[in-house]
């Protein structure tokens, strides 16, 4: 493994750039499928650095594939840059205030996330230059991971058909390989016609479409007691039909949002709750309508990869911190509460400490029982390619996803150093991978063993196109 200390220099070279790009992405915070400055970036960079990058991949504007390298295998770096709605937060102080009210923030940390994995990917191509190795690294810029899932419409095109391994990252409180458990789910939305009407003076001749939705609700909520325990159902009303209580609403629209652990488990559950859309539907004599919008497979595990990635972090150690970086994460656990610190120790398989506001050590490989997942489209990739997934420290411990305390560390210099700690990490796997083609054998390998002949059915429908925002004429 002397291979490190040479690709690691080569991160330490580039890093002051790409912690401008993140920086630049988190001050223009956009949401899923309109991150085109944020794209643009990334565009700029890579041609910097000399790649050959593609905007508008798989009919998504803000989706990005670009490459360097000859011949050789393919090692792919996954990248993400979207945003959250009404997250919006000053830099580096420990208490709320939005910079624009209501407006967005990158409460997910994803402007380091795309940044760091660009700065890997840079870095295997000038390492690949250096040494004369026959190889291709290619970025991957896959926009709306919080909802729009991407990452599996870049699958369904056909986008990861040549690749060998792909690597990615994401960050959190501590360091250290991620366990593969996500949930497989599907996002639709369900459409009740039904007739209006004066609701007082002829209510028999009206048809609700509210009602349809209220007993679809009724349906799923009694479902919940004959689903797995590892499945989940959430929904949201987004059109009730109208606000006069007088009118008998003729159109009402519910999204659901279906999870189980396995994606062959969660697609027979969301024919379930289709079949119960219709019997709501029957029951008020309106009609139904459902598109899937979105969808994740769960994460395929890859033993080979996730034990070479745990062995360059072992080589690596944890990110080094200053005094000054841990100073200001206690002040962003002064705005916390106890769970939540002891959550993010769980959640990790450690045992909680109220003394570290910094990531000090390496997670072992496993830790974690897998009970606290999500879903994300990384999984959709993890069907199709061996994949591996690295959790980067750049953030307090307890830090909540998804909140405002993440927003204001999103540019502070320990975010920096977690990201070019991560970034070395994966530069490093895929360097041992280039070095010795057998690695990238011993994955594919562990990779049709852990599928088991089990066909792969994209949670992405054929007929289903990306939810892009609409142009104006």
């Amino acid at each position: 493994m002397q291979n490190s200390d040479e690709i690691w220099s080569c991160v330490d070279e580039l890093s002051e750039d790409f912690c401008g790009l993140s920086d630049r992405v988190w001050e223009t915070p956009e949401l899923c499928f309109k991150e085109d400055r944020s794209a643009a970036e990334h565009m700029a960079m890579l041609e910097k650095h000399g790649f050959k990058a593609e905007a508008g991949v798989a009919g998504m504007p803000t989706a990005i594939m670009a490459e360097a390298g000859s011949e050789g295998p393919v090692i792919a770096i996954l990248g993400e840059y979207d945003a959250l709605p009404g997250l919006s937060q000053e830099h580096g102080v420990a208490e709320r205030r939005e910079i624009e009210e209501g407006g967005n923030g990158h409460g997910c940390g994803h402007n380091l996330l795309g940044a760091g994995s660009m700065l890997a990917a840079a870095a295997v191509k000038d390492w690949l230059k250096k040494k004369g190795i026959k190889g291709r690294v290619r970025y991957y810029g896959c926009p709306a991971e919080e909802g729009g899932s991407a990452k599996g419409f870049m699958v369904r095109e056909g986008l990861f058909e040549d690749v060998d391994v792909a690597i990615c990252w994401h960050p959190a409180p501590f360091a250290g390989v991620n366990k593969p458990i996500s949930l497989a789910c599907n996002e639709l939305i369900f459409t009740f016609t039904g007739r209006a009407s004066h609701a007082a003076a002829s209510p028999e001749l009206g048809r609700s479409a509210l009602d349809s939705v209220e007993l679809m609700s009724v349906g799923v909520n009694y479902m919940r007691e004959h689903m797995a325990s590892t499945a989940r159902i959430h929904y949201a009303v987004i059109d009730s039909g109208g606000v006069a209580p007088n009118v008998v609403q003729p159109r009402a629209v519910v999204r659901y949002l279906v999870r189980d652990r396995e994606l062959p488990d969660m697609q027979a559950l969301v024919e379930r709750v289709k079949k119960v859309a219709d019997g709501a539907a029957l029951m008020t004599e309106t009609s139904v309508e459902s598109v899937i919008v979105s969808g994740d497979g769960n994460l395929i595990g890859n033993d080979p990869l996730e034990e070479l990635m745990h062995q360059m972090l072992e080589r690596l150690g944890p990110p080094q911190y200053s005094e000054e970086d841990k100073d200001f994460a206690r002040e962003i656990q002064a705005t916390l509460s106890k769970e939540d610190i002891e959550a993010a120790y769980k959640r990790f398989g450690l045992k909680p400490r109220f003394d570290e506001p910094l990531c000090e050590s390496i997670t072992p490989l496993n830790s974690g029982d897998g009970r606290h997942v999500g879903s994300t489209d990384v999984g959709t990739v993890s069907w199709v390619v061996p994949t591996v997934q690295m959790r980067g420290a750049t953030y307090a411990v307890g830090t909540p996803g998804h909140s405002w305390q993440l927003v204001a560390q999103g540019k502070t210099p320990a975010a920096h150093k977690g990201m070019e700690h991560t970034a070395k990490i994966m530069a490093a796997t895929a360097c041992e991978l280039f070095l010795d083609p057998a690695k990238i054998e011993a994955a594919k390998a562990d990779f049709a063993d852990k599928l088991n002949g089990r066909p792969f059915i994209n949670p992405i429908p054929d007929d289903c196109d990306p939810e892009l925002p609409e142009t104006k004429e």
